[in-house]
């Protein structure tokens, strides 16, 4: 059980890209974060074989390795790290108490990093083929499909971006939609229909998805209108029904968008002074490992100059068995 006398300085939430950078600069500038991680420490990199647009990584790099390297360079300063899954949160009073179960913990600033998880078709072998043919993100791995046939699912903005821009390296790009037109905004909708590499397919579902022991080689479709279904070969299937960030904890404490993602203003700075947002918990837009961790760099910096700021008897009270002196 935690102290209840102790109040952390810097709590952070997440151990993917942005939480793990956060702890990185906050250790290193003697904020003494305590980051707590749920049941997939590292998130959703530790699910993808192969990351080859981070940067410093000519050759690419093991996805799961990016982020045990980025956990052990952050335990290097000094971040302790607690698992459990946060039950619970108050953020209408400084410090700020967080519960993992009945564990309660305080603390004055807070770094929530959480991320988003992408919204799955429901097929029993999608996660499965993370990294074999399945992807959420055209941007992290459209590379790898280069001059072969892929199939996209869905009809919205991001599905219709992420079948334009697979258009630079597949061969030929099969948007699947449940609809008889898309829904993506007209000009984004004009874009696709005009892309002679993109092939559509109305009315119609994956049923399944086929894969042998290399990977995906097709989906299995149904039309919605006739019931009939079909085997359509393919290399890879890019899933584009949205994202949901993983927020429902502060809801009713802090502001957020109309999708659900957490609002940011001045960089990572919420609606309650000493909470900050960074990575896929607030980025509708990049959702990229290489944005996430820039956003957890600039939560960390900005929670040090927060505590800074802070009376000293709050900062002395903070440090009192918490930081090594000096």
């Amino acid at each position: 059980m935690p102290n209840p006398d102790v109040i952390f300085e810097t709590l952070i939430l997440g151990s993917g890209p942005a939480g793990l950078t956060a702890a990185i600069y906050a250790a290193r500038s003697r904020c003494c974060p305590t980051l707590i991680h749920g049941l997939q420490p590292g998130g959703q990199l530790t699910t993808t074989t192969a990351v080859d647009n981070f940067p410093g990584f000519p050759q690419g790099v093991d996805g799961p390795a990016l982020m045990e390297n980025m956990r052990l360079q952050a335990e290097r300063f000094g971040t302790q790290f607690i698992e459990g899954e946060v039950t619970r949160v108050e953020l209408g009073e400084r410090p700020f108490k967080i519960w993992l179960g009945e564990e309660l913990y305080r603390c004055l600033t807070l770094i929530i990093a959480t991320g988003a998880s992408p919204r799955l078709l429901g097929l029993g072998n999608e996660e499965a083929l993370y990294g074999r043919g399945v992807s959420v993100c055209a941007t992290c791995d459209g590379f790898f499909y280069r001059d072969k046939e892929v199939v996209v699912v869905g009809g919205g903005d991001t599905a219709v971006e992420e079948a334009v821009f697979l258009t630079r390296f597949a061969t030929r790009v099969t948007m699947i939609h449940r609809r008889d037109e898309l829904r993506a905004v007209p000009v984004l909708a004009q874009r696709a229909l005009d892309n002679d590499r993109i092939a559509f397919r109305w009315d119609t579902a994956v049923a399944e998805i086929i894969a042998d022991q290399s990977g995906v080689t097709g989906v299995r479709l149904k039309n919605l209108k006739t019931g009939e279904e079909e085997d359509f070969p393919c290399d890879g299937v890019f899933i584009a029904i949205g994202h949901q960030p993983n927020a429902a904890l502060f809801e009713g404490q802090l502001d957020f968008d109309k999708d659900g993602y957490i609002l940011t203003k001045n960089g990572t700075e919420t609606s309650v002074p000493g909470v900050f947002a960074a990575g896929d918990v607030q980025d509708p837009i990049f959702r990229q490992a290489v944005t996430a961790a820039g956003s957890g760099c600039m939560a960390a910096i900005q929670a040090e100059r927060f505590l800074d700021d802070l009376p000293s008897e709050a900062q002395l009270s903070c440090r009192k068995g918490i930081c090594t002196e000096g």
